[in-house]
């Protein structure tokens, strides 16, 4: 039998690029930036192996990763976590679902229910509730949070979506509202190209 994640594409990441045919998503990565989608995907293994039954493992930024094939497709940071600064440590995570976890889950839209719990449990707080947002010619749904840390203020904007019998989380995260924009522009659509199944 195959393993419920055989049938979603990790997507590759090249020259600076995150590309998931599957699902028609291209990001940009900005220069220098540090990739730990394995090892959190690895992190995430370990730790669910090792939970007591019922609980799962949660990655920064993204929906709780759960026993129905949920996965981590990107994680990508401004820097490695050892090393500290100043400023907030801006992220892109992208993170899928399946959605059949979420019984009734019809539209985007509802899947900012589990999202905003994610987030709220992190800190963060709601600056604007899910509303549609192009990105090229694909309408998604975005909502806006924020957090302090310290004397800081963290931003993050996610992009949802339904794609092929998943719920699709795009995260980013950023110091302003300038630089969470400036990464969602990196983000874009292609049509799908549809495996046989």
């Amino acid at each position: 039998m195959a393993h419920p994640d055989s049938l979603l594409d990790a997507g590759t990441v090249s020259a600076g690029v995150y590309r998931n045919k599957a699902l028609g998503i291209s990001c940009k990565i900005p220069e220098g930036w540090v990739l730990r989608t394995e090892e959190m995907n690895a992190r995430d293994e370990e730790e669910e192996r090792s939970a007591k039954p019922g609980e799962t493992a949660a990655a920064p930024g993204s929906v709780e990763k759960t026993d129905s094939g949920g996965r981590l497709l990107l994680a990508a940071f401004s820097r490695p976590p050892e090393a500290r600064a100043e400023d907030v440590n801006a992220s892109i995570v992208i993170a899928a679902e399946r959605v059949a976890t979420y019984p009734g889950l019809k539209e985007a839209a509802q899947y900012f229910g589990p999202l905003a719990e994610v987030a709220k449990a992190q800190g963060f707080s709601v600056v604007e509730e899910p509303y549609e947002f192009a990105v090229g010619t694909k309408a998604l749904v975005r909502e806006d949070f924020e957090k302090e840390v310290g004397t800081r203020m963290m931003r993050q904007s996610t992009l949802a979506m339904l794609a092929r019998g998943w719920a699709v989380s795009i995260t980013f995260i950023g110091g302003t509202e300038d630089e969470v924009e400036e990464l969602i522009v990196g983000l874009s659509f292609a049509i799908p190209v549809h495996t046989v199944k």
